[in-house]
C-alpha cells in the first residue's frame, strides 16, 4: 500500500488564484505517478504525474498528462466524464467507510460521487460541486477524440465544505485513504491506471480496500 505526505502550501489569501496554486504545487509539492496497469486487455499507459498539497481553506490538485488520444465532450455536471479523457481522486476522510469519487475530463467538467461502494454511491449536487474550481489547459469547450499525441494538465482547488458528509477544517495531523486514477472508458485507447494498485479483476475504481494512505504534515 502506497503511502505519501502530504504538504501545506502558504499563500497571501486564504483562496489563492488557480496560477498561483500551480505554479506552487510543482515547485513545492512531490510529483507521483499514476502508472499501474491492473487488469489484462488494457495494456496501453499515457503518461500520468499529480501533485496533491492543501491550504487554509482547500485541498490542491494538479494532474499532468501526455496520451495518444483525447476526447471531452461531457459538458454537463455529473455526466458520465469516465467516458472522455478523465483524470480521478478517490479519497475518504473518516473512519466510516464513506468516500467522495471526483472525476475530471479534459475541460474540467465534474462528476463527483459519494457512498460507501459502488452500488450505493449517488452524485452530489450540482450546487456543491460549483464550489469546487478547476482550470484546464484546453480550455472550456467540448473537444471530440482527437489522435496523435497530446499533452495537457488540469489544476483542482477543492474546499473543505465540498466533503458535505465530514467536517473537515484543519488538515495538518489527519490521515486520509485515497486513491488516483487516469481512464478513458470510450476512447479508441481504453485505459485504466492508477497510483495504488487494485486487485480486482475487472477495471473498478470504487475500490476502497485497495486504498493508498495520504498523510497531511
Amino acid at each position: 500500500m502506497k503511502t505519501t505526505e502530504v504538504k501545506e502550501l502558504t499563500f497571501a489569501f486564504p483562496v489563492p488564484g488557480l496560477d498561483a496554486i500551480s505554479a506552487a504545487l510543482e515547485d513545492q509539492a512531490e510529483k507521483h505517478k499514476i502508472d499501474v496497469i491492473n487488469w489484462k486487455g488494457y495494456s496501453y499507459k499515457p503518461e500520468v504525474n499529480f501533485f496533491i498539497a492543501y491550504g487554509e481553506k482547500e485541498l490542491y490538485l494538479k494532474y499532468i498528462i501526455a496520451e495518444d488520444c483525447f476526447k471531452a465532450e461531457k459538458i454537463e455536471t455529473n455526466q458520465m466524464v469516465c467516458e472522455d479523457s478523465c483524470v480521478e481522486f478517490f479519497v475518504s476522510p473518516g473512519n466510516d467507510g464513506i468516500y467522495y469519487n471526483f472525476e475530471f475530463n479534459g475541460i474540467g467538467t465534474v462528476l463527483l460521487g459519494t457512498g460507501t461502494c459502488r452500488e450505493n454511491s449517488t452524485c452530489a449536487n450540482p450546487e456543491i460541486i460549483s464550489k469546487i474550481r478547476r482550470k484546464s489547459s484546453v480550455g472550456v469547450n467540448p473537444v471530440k477524440e482527437k489522435s496523435g499525441r497530446f499533452e495537457w494538465n488540469i489544476v483542482i482547488a477543492i474546499p473543505f465544505e465540498v466533503f458535505f458528509h465530514h467536517r473537515v477544517e484543519k488538515l495538518c495531523g489527519k490521515t486520509f485513504r485515497a486513491n488516483f486514477y487516469k481512464c478513458g472508458d470510450m476512447l479508441s485507447m481504453p485505459h485504466y491506471i492508477t497510483w495504488n494498485p487494485v486487485e480486482t479483476k475487472n477495471p473498478d475504481y470504487h475500490q476502497p480496500s485497495y486504498f493508498g494512505i495520504l498523510k497531511f504534515v
